[in-house]
């Protein structure tokens, strides 16, 4: 079975889960950051990991999910919120839409919260007002944030690790 897993990460926090991911669907998995990666034809299961930017793919990951058509995928995602949000789940809903508008089949999802990065948290407090919630430093921003740099750790490592073992038995 011919594999192909492909990252877009800004931190880190996307490879870190891609090499888990990968290491879970065994040697035949190809694993290429986005700007690298090969054309998706040809390939028995496709697999996109990215960083999520203003509450969605980033856009290097959507220039890719649209290459991908009518073929077996699953997708993977980091973001600085808790992976079980509304918004976590604003991102997953999006981007199983954009891979089965191209008639592709989507096996299933990974989600995982991850550091965000201070220059990306300092380019939108610059561009938002004040008050905005992504500008506005409360307690459970805070703690959010607090939180969102502990990972990926060892677990969530592990998990994509087994979640790339389960894509593997589906997609057989």
């Amino acid at each position: 079975m011919k594999i192909l897993v492909v990252y877009s990460t800004q931190t880190g926090n996307t490879k870190t889960i891609a090499e888990g991911l990968a290491s879970g669907l065994g040697e035949e998995a190809e694993l290429f950051p986005v700007a690298e990666a090969p054309e998706p034809a040809g390939y028995d299961l496709v697999v996109p990991g990215f960083w999520v930017d203003k509450g969605r793919a980033d856009k290097a990951t959507l220039g890719y999910l649209e290459r991908i058509r009518r073929q077996k995928t699953a997708f993977f995602f980091t973001l600085g919120a808790y992976p079980d949000s509304p918004r976590a789940e604003g991102v997953e809903k999006a981007t199983r839409e954009a891979l089965e508008k191209g008639g592709n089949t989507v096996l299933g999802s990974f989600r995982c919260q991850g550091k965000v990065d201070p220059e990306a948290r300092e380019r939108t407090r610059r561009k938002l007002p004040p008050d905005h919630p992504h500008v506005r430093m409360t307690e459970e921003r805070r703690a959010l944030l607090a939180e969102a740099a502990r990972h990926p750790d060892g677990e969530d490592v592990r998990r994509a690790a087994e979640f790339g073992a389960e894509l593997r038995g589906k997609a057989g």
